[in-house]
């Protein structure tokens, strides 16, 4: 079973590693190896030797007849589905409300405040801008929006190559130092695994080493020595309010789970909905929100964002964190954690080589394998060192992260043209964060 299982996995990652080149969107395969893996579970309970319970998290001998093997993986689906879903809820939630916040165009906001002329001191201004906005909505949103900003400011071709790898980096590492920032993050607050003060205490100044770095380097780099030839353009800070609002509302999550012990996902719902009664509002609308027709105007802002919420990338996330439930499920998750640590091998030393696989591997799968493997309490040094290295890992390669696959695509850069130029900038700006965190630790 166990072979079975771990090929199925491979074969599907193959697919999902490989989406650009065969043009398969990773949600299929992602989909196909959840119910096949559940499917051959409960297919042949025989076959499963050992099961981890939910609810007590201890791995046991698998027995009983049939229907009760069953029954019971039944019912471990359904647990492991309920906390896929709050992290599913979180996610729409937060893109619903930026697509929100997009609407009113309050992210051109953002492009009054960069007066400046000069191609290095731009690489900064993006490069914060990203890193801590980020950190309040997502690194890919920010990547999305900061590569809007700087196609406003910079004409040429190559120059925006080279912008974008930075606000990977830069994006990348901002996600990772905030509850919100990224989905591993989190994943890992959900799973109360970190929380808020403690996860930004310890990853706040490793994640911006991560970012200054590289920036220090590129002070040096011939494409930032000449000056920046800006179209005039008259600035307009229509949506400054919304995107303030929404700012504040993302802010709230937080401070609900910390006041009201409300969980992460209720808390956003409960931003969206707050948002979403602003948006309804100022577009004097007439009709019900559940009343949408494309022939009535004004068009419900709230309706059209969520139509823009990115439904296979959700399923996607299903399919993955089910698919790594399966495996968690038969304790072959736990058996690795116990077969590192026996081997000899830290913890801290294995969480900085699963950084570097993320640059390769999915993230998700590999924090969701992680939080998994090992038995330790919350805020160890242990999870707040898998937050970093997860989180900015994947600024090594542009497939590495969401935020890459987004520039990669909006910007048409190569892998190869990232690979030459970003891979060593931002790798070394990963080995210093670690090993300042490793230090600090």
């Amino acid at each position: 079973m166990e072979i079975a299982l771990v090929a199925l996995f491979l074969l599907g990652y193959v697919v999902i590693s490989t989406e650009n080149a065969h043009r398969i969107d990773k949600m299929i395969p992602a989909l196909l190896m959840m119910v096949l893996a559940w499917g051959l579970l409960m297919m042949m309970p025989f076959a499963i030797e050992q099961w981890l319970s939910p609810y007590n998290e201890v791995l046991s001998p698998f027995t009983g007849n049939a229907e009760t093997r069953v029954s019971l993986i039944q019912e471990t689906l359904l647990h492991h589905l309920g906390k896929t879903a709050e992290i599913l809820m979180f996610l729409i939630g937060a893109m619903t409300l930026v697509e929100l916040i997009d609407h009113f165009e309050g992210f051109k906001a953002v492009l009054p405040l960069i007066k400046t002329r000069k191609k290095y001191t731009l690489l900064w201004t993006l490069s914060l801008l990203a890193f801590f906005l980020s950190a309040i909505i997502d690194n890919l949103t920010t990547t999305l929006v900061m590569i809007a900003v700087y196609r406003k400011l910079v004409q040429n071709r190559e120059d925006r190559l080279w912008y974008a790898g930075f606000v990977v980096i830069a994006a990348n590492a901002g996600g990772a130092w905030s509850p919100i920032g990224d989905v591993t993050t989190t994943m890992l607050w959900i799973g109360n695994k970190i929380s808020i003060a403690p996860l930004m205490f310890k990853t706040f100044l490793p994640s911006l080493l991560c970012m200054v770095v590289p920036l220090i380097i590129a002070r040096w780099l011939p494409v930032f020595q000449s000056p920046l030839s800006v179209p005039e353009e008259k600035a307009s800070f229509k949506g400054r309010r919304e995107l303030l609002l929404g700012i504040g509302f993302f802010l709230l999550v937080p401070v609900l789970k910390a006041t009201l012990h409300l969980p992460p996902y209720m808390g956003m719902l409960l931003a969206l909905g707050l948002f979403a009664v602003y948006a309804e509002w100022k577009s004097n609308r007439s009709i019900k929100l559940t009343e949408f027709n494309e022939e009535q105007e004004p068009v419900s802002p709230t309706m059209t964002s969520l139509q823009k919420v990115e439904l296979p990338t959700i399923l996607f996330f299903l399919g993955i964190l089910l698919t790594v439930a399966a495996f968690e499920s038969m304790g072959m998750i736990l058996q690795l954690g116990k077969s590192v640590q026996e081997a000899g091998i830290s913890t801290s030393i294995f969480m900085g080589i699963l950084g570097v696989a993320s640059a390769v591997i999915d993230n998700v799968p590999l924090v969701a394998g992680a939080m998994g493997m090992f038995r330790l309490p919350m805020d160890h040094n242990t999870w707040h060192l898998l937050a970093f290295t997860a989180g900015t890992g994947g600024s090594i390669l542009i497939i590495g992260s969401a935020a890459g696959v987004v520039a990669m695509g909006m910007e048409k850069i190569s892998f190869t043209w990232y690979l030459k130029r970003i891979t060593p900038l931002a790798f070394l700006g990963y080995i210093v964060g670690y090993a300042f965190m490793m230090l600090s630790m």
